[in-house]
């Protein structure tokens, strides 16, 4: 089963994408901020991960960063998913190593999709 690691400082967007990638197959991991996430990608093995960019301590930019010097996810395909829709704030996830950059609110059936594409399952 894909393992996903969600990171969002909100609990109800954790809890939708959690809610949504389950129902399409996939197991989810969450975390309120980037270092709680870095703390879970290092304790486990992630396919793909989903952060937010505005969060308290690391953001998701340095997440990225951070993450991308992990050899075991350099690879790993990442999404943003933010409400920051400026294309700087784009530019800056893909130069942080983001795959894909989605602007909130982001329709399930997109987020499923896109992560299907990334994976190379669809």
């Amino acid at each position: 089963m894909t393992r996903v690691l969600i990171i969002d400082d909100s609990s109800l967007t954790r809890e939708f994408h959690s809610h949504i990638l389950k129902d399409a197959g996939f197991a989810c991991v969450t975390a309120a901020d980037g270092m709680e996430g870095l703390e879970k990608a290092t304790a486990e093995k992630f396919d793909i991960i989903l952060t937010d960019i505005n969060m308290q301590g690391m953001d998701g930019y340095e997440f990225i960063r951070r993450a991308r010097q992990n050899p075991d996810y350099d690879e790993v395909p990442i999404i943003i998913i933010s409400t920051e829709a400026k294309e700087g704030d784009k530019q800056k996830g893909f130069s942080a190593g983001a795959n894909l950059y989605l602007v909130k609110p982001t329709d399930a059936s997109r987020i499923v999709e896109s992560m299907k594409m990334l994976l190379g399952t669809q």
